[in-house]
């Protein structure tokens, strides 16, 4: 798909912050072309709007969030990873409240809030960020790196001392039908101690086993069980579709993480923005068809990573 694409109607949900626990309306509304994702306050600073950027990311925990123009909204990365992960380049989030709601703790109710909404192409055509050099970001033994690639692909490794996770692989290849089959329905999860620890914090207010997997010493605590026996790892690539959005185009890249989270992949978007040296811009406008891009996709010579170690705080 070559052209941007918007919603062909508004559509709505309601539900509650996973760590606020407050009642929250989204709606997704039809955007123009060349408006990528902005969201808009409708509580307190009405009308206020707010591009999801990497410009205005703000630091949180557990989660990702941005803040300007008077408001902040946060745990954003599952709806931004079904935008993403739909190919959707042009929409206004109306929100009225300060975290987007958790709903089931995946991407799959945007999902089909998206799909019964209908997607129109627009008169513009896309732009892809396409790496030619490879990033990379390090933080102990956490690290995220991307590469060139003539497709969008995602490999992702975590590592918990858990008898349901012990060490888990998951490799995407980026398509609007792999990201509703294969990633959409992957929830967050926790363990037990940590979600009580959470809570004691005032935070996970929202989480419970409607929208959380919960893990004890030795399974979990949702009585309807997994939906995929490596879902931990699916929702980790989930949260990457989401926060990667805040590029603010598509990418052409493949990207490898290793034990990484919502700071190293965000600090990644940065880094690629700050070395225009390792991507070229594809405006479709100029480019010619898939087929035409992927040799020279493919042309592009292996180079020494850019890399920056991170320190631990």
């Amino acid at each position: 798909m070559r052209q941007q694409q918007t919603l062909l109607n508004p559509i709505s949900c309601t539900g509650v912050g996973l760590h606020t626990g407050k009642p929250v309306t989204l709606t997704l509304r039809p955007a123009p072309a060349d408006t990528g994702v902005v969201f808009v306050n409708r509580n307190g600073h009405a009308g206020a709007t707010l591009a999801a950027s990497v410009d205005h990311l703000v630091a949180t925990e557990l989660c990702t969030a941005i803040s300007g123009n008077g408001f902040q909204v946060k745990t954003i990365e599952h709806v931004l990873a079904a935008l993403a992960g739909l190919s959707i380049d042009n929409v206004f989030v109306d929100i009225d409240a300060a975290e987007a709601p958790v709903m089931d703790g995946s991407s799959a109710p945007f999902v089909r809030l998206i799909q019964s909404s209908g997607v129109v192409p627009q008169n513009r055509r896309r732009s892809f960020l396409k790496i030619t050099r490879p990033l990379e970001v390090i933080h102990g033994s956490r690290r995220i790196r991307i590469e060139p690639s003539s497709t969008p692909r995602i490999t992702y490794t975590i590592q918990y001392d858990h008898p349901l996770i012990q060490t888990q692989t998951y490799a995407y290849e980026h398509s609007t039908h792999a990201f509703a089959a294969e990633i959409a329905e992957a929830r967050t999860f926790g363990f037990l101690q940590e979600v009580e620890a959470l809570w004691a914090r005032g935070l996970g207010r929202g989480g419970n086993l409607e929208n959380t997997v919960v893990l004890s010493q030795d399974g979990i605590l949702n009585e309807s069980g997994l939906r995929f026996a490596d879902e931990f790892v699916r929702h980790k690539v989930l949260d990457l579709i989401g926060d990667f959005s805040l590029l603010g185009m598509p990418f052409i890249g493949h990207l490898i993480a290793d034990r990484s989270g919502h700071a190293l992949h965000t600090r990644l978007v940065k880094q690629i923005l700050d070395h225009p040296e390792c991507w070229v811009l594809l405006n479709a406008d100029h480019s010619v068809s898939q087929a035409e891009v992927s040799p020279a996709l493919a042309s592009v010579s292996p180079r020494p990573a850019t890399s920056v170690a991170l320190q631990a705080s």
